[in-house]
């Protein structure tokens, strides 16, 4: 058996006249009270008290007081006490006696109560009434139902039972009753029974014991407790007894089966047995008012329960977790408040979580822990090395568990011991997304060593966080210890020490360091582009410049919006500075030039210079891709046509030098010299089409007469009389294509003017066609604006007219409609309803500002 539920403890031993037998037959015991019924229909009263020895120990003491004669020669079968009618209620031989419970001296009914099996009380009464007692009587085949009070027994009702019933218990409207062979539900009200379920009565002694509100306890069949409710059905389990019972009782949450040999103790909960006590010879056993008694045929003994608290510390000693709790929630906790209750129960909680981790059950501990609200502590304390040095925590005394630390539970088992590591973590970080939990230095400590031992992503994390809370010096020396140079740069970052963190970052960069978590360079780049200490800054740059310019520009070109203006960080610093490293130095510039849109001269002067020296350095290399050379060109092409800061003529000395035919053309477009840009276009390059959108994008957004100079200097290039005969037969193609063009805009005089005479008219009837239906075209749109310019005169004088025929009399006390005030001015505005207001006080000329009403005339004319 389990569990210590209850101490055997003798209360007092029967004793009369010697001529008079002893036997005991029934108990009742109300208040100090206790009555006994022997067999030669003698009750013996006697007071019953609880005291308490020097070790604690329950003991009783007891005094008899007198014993009654019944008259009959039958035993005492039954006494039921009513404490408030101040009765005792006995039977013996078939009659039910009633006596007054201080002296026991008889008390007379005038109704006579006889041939009766047994007898109970209704222990659920539905009256309101306290000084009515309902009595159920069984007789012959019948129950009879009365009602009791201190001068008068009443009969009620009678219902019909197919035998006589040998023992009953009544809840409310029900009475459950053990036939000779059945058990029946009946329903007294409605008087309906309902049969149960068989028993053999040769085998089984039947019982029927109360236990809640509408639910009985029967014994039956096969050596089984029966639990059944007044709907006739069984809510639990039956209990495992034996046929043997020959009393119950109930105490939360235990069932007390008496039987010839033995007590036994069983959980209502799982109705499972507890405990069990060697009695031998039992008679009857009871719950009196919260005393349990049992009796014997000469002695009465107690059970006095052991305190909850004992028994659940005895089963958490032998690591039944489960039971324990079970108990702990629904055993009998009248000796102590709630608070206290709470206290405790928090505390075995807490006792039942280390006993699951010491079993390796850890979501049943943590479970536990967290509805125990463990101080986390007392968990991290048994993980050697993981409390800081800096906290002040004491276990809990007395201890909550046995468990010296995780190694000695482990037996130094890695597996394990890396298990209950990673319980740990995950429980620390359940509980730390809980608010007001607390001890953030204890938590976030632990879990820094944890991560640093178990989790490097997660470590990262923690350490990048602004809220960690771990101890500045453990925290630092654990992840060097461990290797985690990353995580301790980061540890230093966020506690504001940056020097120390550049510092390692630029070990780990150098190879003095190895960390597999280090994302590299890159890093700290991006790190040193956000930091806003220029002068630790500075100290970096060239360390990082020496191994990749490409991500090392990144420092001054992904500054952060809110980045400080200083001395160090003047664009010009940074330019004299990046003079040792070419490549970074360009991609400033773009920086500069593309990004910041500075309209420096010297940013893009610079900037085209470098374009044009490096590909003039690719020119030089003989096996270098001519991809990578145009690439660059276009590079250089598009700053010149784009910017208008740069020195052109310094870069178009550069470029003629050089033969940079398309660079040149550009430059000359810069400088209006369109002509040369065109004939380097027509007659170095021959790109015909480059030479018109030439002209197209530089006449954009122009006007109509700087298009026709464009695309006639054009066609002049074209057909320049001073070509050779070849150079002009080679052109005929591309300038009559310009001619036809639909984008090119010619003023047709001049360009008849510009052609030879000798071609025929053929070659410019597209063009002639084109020129004609413009030309018309346009005296056509010209009439029409005329027109309706001429129109809208008209209408302006007529609306003029109009206005003037209306005499509007402006005296000194007319006043504004809108703002009440006298016109100071000749000046009013005037609303076709004959409303005056101030010139500024119409802010909508079609919308009245007094009346709202909406007018479609003109704006106004002010007078």
């Amino acid at each position: 058996m389990s569990v210590k539920a209850f101490d055997l403890v003798p209360a007092t031993e029967i004793s009369l006249s010697e001529r008079v037998g002893t036997t005991i037959e029934c108990l009742e015991c109300c208040g100090k009270y206790l009555y006994v019924g022997i067999r030669d229909s003698f009750v013996i009263q006697y007071t019953l008290e609880e005291v308490h020895d020097g070790e604690g120990r329950t003991l009783f003491s007891y005094t008899k007081l007198r014993q009654r004669y019944l008259g009959y020669k039958k035993p005492v079968v039954q006494i039921k006490a009513c404490s408030a009618l101040d009765r005792v209620i006995c039977l013996c031989d078939g009659n039910l006696v009633f006596t007054d419970m201080p002296d026991l001296e008889p008390q007379n009914y005038p109704s006579k109560v006889k041939s009766v099996s047994c007898f109970c009380l209704n222990e659920n009464p539905g009256g309101n009434n306290p000084f009515v007692i309902e009595l159920c009587v069984a007789r012959k085949r019948q129950l009879q139902l009365y009602s009791l009070t201190e001068d008068k027994l009443s009969h009620i009702k009678d219902v019909t039972l197919p035998e006589t019933a040998l023992t009953i218990a009544m809840d409310g409207q029900y009475v459950c009753a053990a036939l000779s062979s059945q058990y029946v539900i009946a329903d007294c009200w409605n008087s309906f029974s309902q049969h149960l379920f068989p028993y053999e009565s040769d085998l089984t002694t039947p019982l029927v014991k109360r236990i809640t509100r509408e639910e009985f306890l029967l014994s039956g069949p096969s050596g089984l407790g029966m639990f059944v409710t007044v709907a006739g059905i069984s809510e639990r389990p039956p209990l495992p007894w034996d046929s043997s019972v020959v009393a119950a009782a109930y105490t939360h949450p235990y069932i007390l089966c008496l039987g010839t040999q033995h007590l036994t103790v069983y959980s209502i909960l799982d109705q499972l047995p507890k405990q069990r006590l060697f009695f031998r010879g039992g008679r009857c056993m009871d719950n009196f008012e919260g005393k349990l008694l049992i009796a014997g045929s000469h002695m009465i003994y107690t059970l006095v329960p052991v305190p909850w608290e004992k028994q659940v510390q005895a089963l958490l000693a032998d690591r039944k977790v489960a039971e324990a709790l079970e108990l702990a929630r629904y055993s009998n906790k009248g000796n102590v408040t709630e608070t206290q209750f709470q206290k405790t129960f928090l505390r075995i909680q807490q006792q039942a979580g280390f006993i699951q981790f010491s079993l390796y059950l850890f979501e049943e501990a943590k479970e536990l822990f967290l509805k125990g609200l463990l101080d986390v502590r007392e968990l991290i304390s048994i993980y050697p090395g993981l409390l800081p040095a800096s906290s002040g925590f004491v276990r809990c005394i007395p201890p909550l568990h046995d468990i010296a630390d995780v190694e000695q539970l482990c037996h130094n088992s890695p597996e394990k011991l890396e298990q209950c590591k990673i319980f740990l973590m995950n429980f620390l970080e359940e509980i730390q997304s809980k608010p007001g939990i607390g001890f953030k230095l204890e938590v976030d400590t632990a879990l820094l060593k944890l991560y640093a031992e178990l989790n490097t992503e997660k470590l990262i994390t923690l350490v990048s966080s602004g809220d960690n809370g771990c101890d500045p010096v453990e925290g630092a020396d654990y992840l060097f210890r461990h290797h985690h140079y990353h995580g301790l740069a980061l540890f230093h970052k966020t506690r504001g020490d940056l020097e120390k963190a550049l510092q390692i970052w630029s070990k780990l960069v150098a190879g003095e360091y190895t960390d597999s978590c280090f994302p590299g360079l890159q890093y700290l780049v991006k790190i040193l582009a956000c930091l806003q200490d220029h002068k630790l800054i500075w100290k970096y740059v060239d360390f990082v410049m020496e191994r990749d310019q490409n991500l090392a520009i990144k420092i001054f070109t992904e500054r952060p919006s809110d980045d400080p203006a200083t001395e160090h960080m003047r664009p010009d610093v940074v330019i004299d500075f990046l003079h040792r490293y070419p490549v970074a130095l360009v991609l400033f510039l773009e920086y500069l030039v593309f990004q910041r849109k500075l309209e420096k001269e010297k940013y893009h002067t610079h900037l085209a210079v470098l374009y044009l020296e490096n590909i003039l350095r690719l020119r030089k290399v003989q096996s270098i891709d001519p991809i990578k050379v145009t690439d660059a060109r276009k590079k250089l092409q598009h700053l010149l046509y784009f910017s208008s800061t740069y020195r052109v003529q310094l870069l178009l000395g550069k470029a003629l030098e050089n033969n940079l035919h398309d660079e040149c053309a550009i430059l000359y477009g810069k400088l209006e010299e369109h002509e040369k840009a065109l004939r380097i276009l027509v007659h170095k390059l021959e790109d015909y089409s480059g030479a018109e959108n030439y002209c197209l994008q530089l006449s954009e957004g122009k006007e109509r007469k700087t298009r026709h100079r464009l695309f006639h200097t054009l066609l002049g290039v074209y057909l320049d009389p001073n070509l050779d005969e070849k150079h002009r037969e080679e052109l005929l193609a591309p300038a009559v294509q310009l001619l036809n063009s639909e984008e090119a805009e010619f003023d047709a005089v001049k360009v008849l003017q510009l052609i030879p005479e000798e071609w025929s008219v053929a070659i410019v009837d597209q063009f002639l066609n084109k020129a004609l239906r413009t030309s018309l075209h346009r005296l056509c749109t010209t009439r029409i604006e005329s027109a309706l310019a001429r129109g809208e005169n008209l209408q302006t004088r007529f609306s003029k007219v109009h206005m003037e025929q209306d005499v509007v009399v402006l005296t000194d006390d007319r006043l504004c409609g809108v703002c009440k005030r006298p016109f100071t001015e000749a000046s009013f505005a005037w609303y076709p309803n004959n409303i005056i207001i101030h010139p500024q006080c119409a802010k909508n000329s079609l919308v009245c500002p007094v009346t709202g009403n909406v007018f479609g005339c003109t704006d106004l004319k002010p007078r």
